[in-house]
């Protein structure tokens, strides 16, 4: 996932796409303590993924108040 898509994308697009990553991490971590998981890159990505998601929303926030 490219911070230049992610740009494209409308808040409530950003924000859906926030909930599924979410939850994607939720089910790795649970995949992980019952010893079912062994990717730990995936992880890592998505925990990536969040973090420019929720920058690129208060980007965009910022620049609605301004």
């Amino acid at each position: 996932m490219y911070a230049k898509d992610l740009r494209e994308k409308t808040l409530k697009e950003l924000k859906e796409t926030l909930k599924e990553l979410k939850m994607d991490a939720f089910n790795l971590r649970w995949q992980k303590v019952s010893a079912e998981f062994n990717q730990d890159h995936k992880f890592k990505d998505i925990k990536k993924n969040i973090a420019r998601i929720l920058t690129i929303v208060k980007e965009k926030s910022y620049n609605d108040a301004v």
